[in-house]
């Protein structure tokens, strides 16, 4: 049960940060450091994630 709770956890965290980036990416204007910063970040988690 416990496994299946962290397992579900990691899918909706996996897709919280799927939905940031996808706004990241969407946008029009050009992204402030941070965001571009962000949007690094989390293509280098997105892609870490793609192995498993």
């Amino acid at each position: 049960m416990w496994s299946i709770k962290q397992q579900d956890l990691k899918i909706k965290e996996r897709l919280s940060k799927m939905k940031i980036l996808d706004s990241l990416i969407a946008k029009q204007e050009p992204l402030a450091d941070y965001e571009e910063a962000l949007k690094k970040q989390l293509i280098i988690e997105m892609d870490a994630f793609g192995g498993e």
